[in-house]
């Protein structure tokens, strides 16, 4: 479960799931977990903002591997509201998001070769993400549309 205390003891989480921007209240947006339960009946499975302001999670990266993550909204006297802020209110010291709405299939590519950037070739983050990002415009010729959406955040590089 995404709000268990469990979480707390992992380095990277990843999550790869669906997820919404609300231009008009930035709080609302979030991801969705599973709707349904284990035995098949309806659950509140969104996890909004305000849920992700009260995880304790001080993992080095949490890849949110969904659509319009990244995305945020200058709020007056609040500053940049969003997903990748919630999660950095948690402790977490790096995130990376989508600023648009992305292809299932280029998303699910784009993140394996993120994953082995990081964890075979032992890339840091943000280095993990540009090699990625390069290797699927110069070898594939993906348009940017593709690859491009995902952005890196922390405090430090």
């Amino acid at each position: 479960m995404a709000t268990s205390q469990e979480l707390s003891q992992y380095q990277i989480v990843h999550f790869a799931t669906h997820g919404f921007a609300n231009s008009k209240q930035p709080e609302l947006s979030g991801i969705v977990m599973s709707l349904v339960d284990e035995d098949g009946n309806w659950q509140n499975g969104f996890l909004r903002l305000n849920d992700i302001f009260n995880l304790n999670l001080p993992a080095e990266l949490v890849a949110l591997s969904a659509c319009k993550t990244a995305w945020r909204k200058n709020v007056k006297g609040e500053g940049l509201a969003g997903l990748t802020r919630g999660f950095m209110y948690t402790s977490t010291k790096r995130v990376i998001g989508s600023l648009w709405r992305m292809d299932d299939a280029a998303t699910t590519e784009l993140m394996a070769k993120f994953d082995q950037g990081m964890l075979q070739q032992e890339l840091s983050p943000v280095a993990a993400l540009r090699a990625t990002q390069l290797q699927m415009w110069q070898q594939s010729g993906k348009s940017p549309y593709y690859w491009a959406a995902f952005t890196l955040q922390s405090e430090r590089q």
